[in-house]
C-alpha cells in the first residue's frame, strides 16, 4: 500500500520493516501510530498528472547513520508535473563514513529506476528531456559531475559509483541540480519530519490541490 497508494507513509514502513526480526514495545507503538495516521487521512488520495512537456524531475536525499548498525537511508521520489509517480524509501546495503558518500549512494541507489523511466517514455514514442536529478548536496554534486577531477583520498574507494553516475550525465540522460534542503522533498522518505515541512512536502507527494 506504501508503494502504491499511500507513499506518504513510505518512511515510517520502511524503518518498522527493519524491525521485523526483534520488535519492541516502542516499535509497536510506532505501528499503532501509523494506524491511526491512516484512519485519520483516509480521505487523502493521491493525484497524479503529467506536464505536456514529460519532463521528468527526481528528487534524492540520502541521511547519514540513522540505523541501530549505522547504515545510512536512502529516500527518492520522481513526478512529472503533480504527485509522485514513484517514491522509495529503503536502508543503504552499505555502510557509508560521510553524509556526502551517502549521498551518492543514494543517487547511485536509484540510478537503475531514474534511466528506467526515461528509456520506458521514450518506447513508449514520447520525446523526453534529460531527466532532472536534485540533490541537497554540492560535495555530492561535484563528484557526480566531476568525476576524478572532484575526488581525494577520502572518496578513492567509491570511484565506480560516480564515475557511473558521471558517465550518464556525459551521455546527457541526466542533468544534477542543487536543490536547497528546505525544498528537497525526498527528505520526507529518509526521516520523520514534523510540522510544516512534513504538511508542504506531503502536498507535494499526494498530489493535494490548494
Amino acid at each position: 500500500m506504501s508503494k502504491r497508494g499511500s507513499p506518504d507513509i513510505q518512511t515510517a514502513i520502511a524503518f518498522l520493516s527493519t524491525r521485523v526480526r526483534e520488535p519492541d514495545t516502542d516499535d509497536m507503538k510506532k505501528l499503532t501510530r501509523v494506524i491511526k495516521y491512516l484512519d485519520g487521512s483516509v480521505e487523502i488520495v493521491l493525484r497524479l498528472r503529467a506536464k505536456k512537456s514529460l519532463l521528468i524531475k527526481w528528487w534524492i536525499d540520502g541521511s547519514f547513520a540513522v540505523h541501530q548498525d549505522m547504515r545510512s537511508h536512502t529516500g527518492a521520489t520522481m513526478s512529472m508535473g503533480q504527485g509522485s509517480i514513484f517514491s522509495s524509501s529503503k536502508k543503504q546495503k552499505i555502510n557509508t563514513r560521510s553524509s556526502t558518500e551517502a549521498e551518492l549512494v543514494a543517487v547511485d541507489d536509484m540510478m537503475t529506476q531514474v534511466l528506467w523511466s526515461k528509456l520506458f517514455l521514450e518506447e513508449q514514442g514520447f520525446q523526453i528531456h534529460p531527466v532532472n536529478v536534485l540533490q541537497d548536496s554540492t560535495s555530492a554534486t561535484l563528484l557526480e559531475e566531476n568525476g576524478k577531477m572532484s575526488s581525494s583520498k577520502r572518496t578513492k574507494h567509491i570511484q565506480v559509483r560516480y564515475y557511473f553516475i558521471t558517465d550518464q550525465i556525459a551521455k546527457k540522460n541526466i542533468t544534477i541540480n542543487h536543490c536547497p534542503t528546505k525544498m528537497m522533498v525526498a527528505d520526507y522518505f529518509t526521516k520523520p519530519l514534523q510540522g510544516a515541512t512534513f504538511y508542504e512536502f506531503r502536498k507535494i507527494i499526494m498530489g493535494i490541490e490548494d
